[in-house]
């Protein structure tokens, strides 16, 4: 049988969609808050920086909340591979709008990037854990690898979409975001064959999928409302966050209510959502520092730190790249060592802990020259060093640990709940971000580091207790 590094052949496939969802994704955000406060003559939208913030957090916070609705609709309606699909094409369709000027363009392209991305985001991943049987020892090294795919595409993104934005025109940009994303769909379709019995869709269910299409209708119609009366004006950026802040509370605590007190679960699986849970606080933590890569790390690149190196100039969207470029090279390492370590493995719980550290201590290092100007670029090489450490112990393992705790018949739901901690984390990090010229840096990032140092704190005493929820997983 054809295998891809000694895994199923379908994880190229997953690797490829991804890495093209991922370029356009991150080529996006690699200009898209330099978009934002660009002025209107530059090719910009002109906003301030604390809209430009709020926006940014928002629209990224509203990206990973859809994958919960889409990973239901998956679960009960399409399937994970015609949700991968028709995401896809959504996602492709709203980054080439976004290349088009004016505001209803702008917010009704962020509006279908939120809903594709919705439907692709959690699905993929639940597909990849479906290639493996219950107690593959290759699980863990297969999310690793195709996390490597998704960096791949996020180190090319702004090299290409970085400098055409920066350089030439935004727009333009923009719209090579969307011609990644045809590639991917297009690779998708020529790949499908390889993905054997994962993500086929479930037996017909004529309730959820009503209940589905009154749903999404609702969604929908929210969305359009929304953006319209975002780009006329109508509704501030700070009124639609603050509204949505609340929702997401609500959502939250709605969410894991409805799955903690339910009836059907058996005790071992009870005791795996509550663990699910306990990691979810600690993923929403953070990611609402690590995403701050694209807004308050952004400005400082483009405001604060010297651009060149050896008299040679680069665009401030380069030091996106550095994220995705030290994945590459350390995501093949982590999966060698997890599976090397076996007995001596530390616990999921152990390995969270480690990445909040790793990222408090990306912006620990900043402080002492977070004021300055025409800063070392190598500061924030550090950083991003740091912040990648930290994400190779979180971001793969949580993956790998929601399918393996979640009970098999919510799967793709539970992925959506995992990246529902990325949404209350970009949620929080958007607001932070927008205080970016309210408070000294050096005050700024003292309070994130210290945060994120305080939750490890708190996250390891959980070790033990986590273990005896997780019922064997580890």
């Amino acid at each position: 049988m054809t295998t891809f590094f000694g895994h199923p052949r379908g994880l190229a496939t997953l690797f490829f969609t991804e890495m093209w969802e991922r370029f356009g994704f991150y080529g996006a955000r690699a200009i898209l808050i330099y978009f934002m406060t660009a002025r209107i003559a530059q090719g910009g939208l002109g906003f301030s920086t604390s809209q430009a913030a709020i926006i940014y957090g928002l629209y990224l916070s509203l990206v990973y909340l859809l994958s919960l609705p889409g990973g239901w609709v998956a679960d009960n309606i399409l399937g994970q591979r015609k949700a991968v699909l028709y995401g896809g094409i959504i996602i492709a369709a709203g980054y080439y709008l976004m290349a088009l000027p004016g505001l209803v363009a702008f917010y009704g392209a962020l509006t279908l990037v939120v809903l594709g991305t919705g439907l692709l985001k959690p699905n993929v991943s639940t597909i990849v854990g479906g290639l493996y049987a219950e107690g593959d020892p290759r699980r863990d090294a297969g999310f690793s690898i195709f996390y490597m795919g998704i960096n791949t595409g996020a180190l090319i993104a702004p090299f290409i979409i970085g400098t055409i934005g920066e350089k030439i025109n935004y727009r333009y940009g923009l719209a090579i975001a969307g011609l990644g994303m045809t590639f991917g769909v297009i690779q998708y379709l020529a790949g499908a064959k390889h993905l054997g019995d994962a993500g086929y869709p479930p037996a017909p269910n004529p309730i959820a999928r009503r209940r589905a299409l009154i749903a999404g209708g609702v969604i929908a119609v929210i969305a359009i409302v929304i953006a319209v009366l975002a780009s006329t004006g109508v509704i501030s950026a700070k009124g639609i966050s603050d509204g949505f802040g609340a929702f997401l509370t609500i959502l939250t605590v709605v969410v894991f209510s409805a799955l903690l007190l339910s009836p059907g679960w058996t005790p071992v699986e009870r005791k795996r959502l509550a663990a699910i849970f306990i990691l979810f606080l600690a993923s929403a933590m953070f990611w609402s520092a690590f995403e701050q890569a694209g807004s308050t790390l952004s400005l400082f690149a483009q405001r604060n730190t010297r651009l060149s190196v050896f008299g040679l100039g680069f665009p401030a969207s380069w030091f996106q790249t550095l994220n995705s470029i030290f994945l590459v090279i350390f995501a093949p390492v982590f999966a060698v060592i997890w599976v090397k370590m076996r007995n001596r493995e530390p616990s999921t719980t152990i390995k969270f802990t480690l990445g909040l550290v790793f990222v408090g201590l990306g912006f620990a290092v900043l402080i002492p020259v977070a004021n300055g100007t025409a800063v070392s670029p190598m500061w924030l090489v550090l950083t991003y060093f740091l912040h990648t450490i930290g994400e190779l112990c979180l971001s793969p393992v949580g993956l790998s640990a929601m399918t393996k705790l979640a009970p098999a018949r919510i799967a793709a739901m539970i992925m959506g709940i995992w990246f529902l901690s990325i949404s209350v984390g970009e949620f929080i990090g958007g607001r932070v971000a927008a205080l970016y010229e309210q408070f000294q840096l050096s005050t700024l990032f003292s309070i994130v580091a210290l945060f994120c140092i305080a939750c490890a704190a708190i996250l390891v005493c959980f070790n033990r207790p986590m273990k005896r929820l997780s019922g064997g997983v580890n």
